[in-house]
């Protein structure tokens, strides 16, 4: 991030619900004129498997590390004003958030662009783990950064 670009970067693990208004109204400031939300939400559907509910652990020191070098690099590719980042731990319910990713910038393209570099790089490389919870009763492990899964009963 150069001298000139001191943008507002801020990054949370919570097990409680994340208020995405306010996590919008953060990253707001009359230097931006685009504004872009991301909100990761427990879906019904998998790979046509129905979930039931969603589990997430992760290593919170460097899971919070590596989501403030993503925000750091973020804003040295692009003008960004404010960037936050909040995922959720714990247990999730359908239709629960479980990540928010808000990013400012003057222009709407590169907010849109910093916002899916944010969220698309967050789910390769840092350390936060899903277990999907299935209808039957199976549970499966999604590991950052890779299709691999394991399967338990």
């Amino acid at each position: 991030m150069s001298e000139t670009n001191q943008a507002r970067l801020h990054v949370e693990l919570t097990d409680g619900p994340i208020d995405f208004a306010a996590l919008t109204e953060e990253v707001r400031s009359p230097a931006a004129g685009a504004v872009v939300l991301f909100l990761g939400t427990v879906r019904e559907l998998t790979n046509g498997r129905r979930t039931v509910a969603l589990d997430y652990e992760g290593y919170p020191e460097m899971a919070k590390a590596k989501m403030l070098e993503l925000c750091r690099g973020a804003a040295e590719k692009w003008p960004v004003v404010g960037a936050r980042v909040v995922h959720r731990l714990g247990h999730l319910e359908l239709g629960d958030v479980s990540v928010a990713v808000a990013v400012s910038c003057p222009h709407r393209k590169d907010a849109f662009e910093a916002g899916r570099f944010l969220i698309d790089r967050l789910k390769e490389i840092v350390p936060i783990w899903k277990k999907e919870n299935w209808a039957d009763g199976s549970t499966e492990w999604v590991h950052p950064g890779s299709e691999f899964t394991t399967e338990l009963s």
